[in-house]
């Protein structure tokens, strides 16, 4: 249980993705995001297809999954529960406790905080930012308009509260839920990716 493991979660366009990256590259650790799935999916034998469409997604968005024909190592498999929601979420917890047993690593998103929630040294931080500066990544990333970017915000950060809130039975992106609840837009990005290395540091040098 020496694994040093930080989870993040984060708002659509705050900036949580770039700032789970260069926090694994300043503690020289492996970072995880979509990679989860492709671990999941090797873990379960399941195809990657199933938890993409389901990935961080209200209950309604395993309709898509289940649309994808219950492919498993190529055949049917004669077990449909195994594609619930809780089924799908078992099979990733189980991956992501596994990664905080043998390595560690940065997790952004998957409710990996909850997952880890008794590991004695995971470290929970949740990245926001002001709407303005969300807007432009999501316009420059995605090569949308403004209006789009505001509709797709939404539509994220709705689907990602719905999920985290009735898997973990808390309420996401509340401050007192994460070891520490971070405006990006007070520091921007590096200085906040610094203040955070240094909070780790301090966290770990009381242990």
């Amino acid at each position: 249980m020496n694994n040093m493991i930080l989870s993040i979660g984060r708002q659509f366009g705050s900036g949580g993705r770039i700032i789970g990256k260069k926090l694994a590259e300043a503690f020289g650790i492996p970072y995880y995001d979509k990679e989860l799935i492709t671990l999941a999916a090797k873990e379960s034998g399941l195809c990657p297809e199933v938890f993409e469409k389901a990935d961080e997604k209200a209950s309604d968005g395993l309709s898509h999954a289940f649309s994808l024909g219950l492919s498993y190592v190529g055949m049917y498999m004669p077990y449909t529960d195994i594609l619930s929601n809780e089924g799908l979420f078992k099979i990733q917890s189980d991956a992501i406790r596994k990664l905080a047993e043998t390595e560690s690593c940065v997790i952004v998103g998957r409710c990996a905080d909850y997952i880890l929630r008794d590991h004695p040294r995971c470290i929970s931080f949740f990245i926001h930012d002001k709407l303005e500066n969300r807007l432009q990544r999501v316009v420059s990333r995605q090569e949308i308009t403004v209006e789009q970017a505001k509709e797709l915000i939404t539509k994220t950060d709705k689907s990602r509260a719905a999920y985290y809130d009735y898997f973990t039975n808390r309420t996401w992106g509340m401050s007192s839920t994460y070891n520490l609840s971070v405006d990006a837009s007070v520091l921007g990005i590096d200085k906040t990716v610094e203040f955070m290395k240094d909070f780790v540091e301090r966290k770990f040098s009381t242990l």
